[in-house]
């Protein structure tokens, strides 16, 4: 009883949101009981943030898109290493598409489930988080992306081509947020590890001005934009238990 717990909140790196940015357009007494965007994988991001001035100095200080990709997956837009939107986010459901979770959706998607399909909210929770995403495209191949590009059934590469088309979407969109683009850095497990999901991702981008080099994205970065490309594109690792750790020596004073 007597040693100190710390708690890290995952939402903590997006406070510096704008209020516009955490808005959903509902009843604005809504919005001041809570309900708004928070957003999460924050610690991955805050970790990011932290390294890049040393990783990769030349976007560091700009407009740089950050796609957390695994199991669970969500991007954030930050400039001069400050969230400022993400895609996450009252839970963490909303945004890309995941393993087993269902990304953005329509809201009358769920009262449809509710009205004309007759279930109830358990059940539609567990459609949502647990039967969704990947594993739901798929058609029930796999909720993991090494299996899901390992396979030839066309349903695991339709997952793949739904997941990188709305990766790309919500770059775009992030970018918009910034008022341009600079960087765009791929970390967690699919990001740091599945080449074929980061080219596609970068060739949907061509237009932000990502110009991928094949051969670099091949051998996993760290640099994978083509040395003439005006947005930058970059792999990093991340690593949030040593962020927690860096937060948790600051509390406790060790």
């Amino acid at each position: 009883p007597d040693v100190p717990q710390v708690a890290c909140f995952d939402t903590a790196f997006h406070r510096t949101m704008p209020e516009v940015a955490q808005a959903y357009a509902l009843p604005l007494a809504l919005h001041e009981a809570g309900v708004r965007r928070y957003g999460f994988h924050g610690l991955s991001y805050e970790h990011i943030a932290s390294v890049l001035p040393g990783r990769a100095p030349s976007i560091a200080g700009g407009r740089v898109v950050v796609a957390h990709l695994g199991n669970g997956a969500s991007a954030c837009a930050m400039r001069a290493g400050v969230s400022v939107a993400t895609t996450m986010g009252f839970t963490a459901l909303d945004g890309l598409p995941m393993g087993t979770r269902c990304g953005e959706l329509d809201p009358g998607v769920v009262l449809h489930l509710l009205r004309q399909e007759g279930m109830d909210a358990r059940a539609v929770e567990d459609l949502l988080y647990r039967r969704s995403g990947m594993l739901g495209l798929s058609g029930g191949v796999s909720s993991d992306f090494r299996d899901l590009l390992a396979s030839e059934d066309p349903r695991a590469a339709f997952a793949v081509e739904v997941f990188c088309h709305r990766a790309a979407r919500h770059v775009a969109s992030l970018a918009g947020a910034l008022g341009g683009l600079d960087g765009l850095v791929f970390t967690a497990g699919v990001g740091e590890n599945a080449a074929p999901v980061r080219a596609a991702i970068c060739r949907a981008c061509a237009w932000l001005g990502v110009e991928l080099d094949e051969a670099a994205n091949a051998a996993h970065g760290p640099r994978i934009s083509a040395p003439g490309s005006r947005v930058e594109a970059w792999v990093v690792p991340t690593d949030e238990n040593r962020v927690i750790v860096r937060h948790t020596l600051a509390l406790v004073g060790g």
